[in-house]
């Protein structure tokens, strides 16, 4: 199963506990996250299921690359990493 884990910063928001979860999609492993603890999804993607401009998913390390559709693979022993973007100059 995936895990889903949150950056301290995204945590002094909202509760988001380190989860294991089913899918084989970043989409149906949040989905699944997000059906245990739905608070959280409004702080991770907008209002069309998109990831928000300032978030950031990494899986297995690596930068997701489809934020629209959130299609990238993720393996049993995935793990997806939620944090928030640095921006400005």
């Amino acid at each position: 199963m995936p895990r889903v884990t949150f950056t301290p910063h995204i945590a002094r928001h909202v509760p988001c506990p380190a989860r294991d979860v089913d899918g084989r999609t970043v989409r149906e492993a949040l989905d699944a996250y997000f059906a245990a603890e739905p608070a959280v999804r409004g702080y991770v993607l907008d209002e069309q299921g998109v990831v928000r401009k300032h978030v950031v998913l990494f899986v297995d390390g690596q930068q997701t690359t489809d934020r629209t559709s959130l299609g990238d693979r993720v393996g049993e022993g995935s793990v997806i990493y939620v944090m928030q973007a640095l921006s400005g100059g």
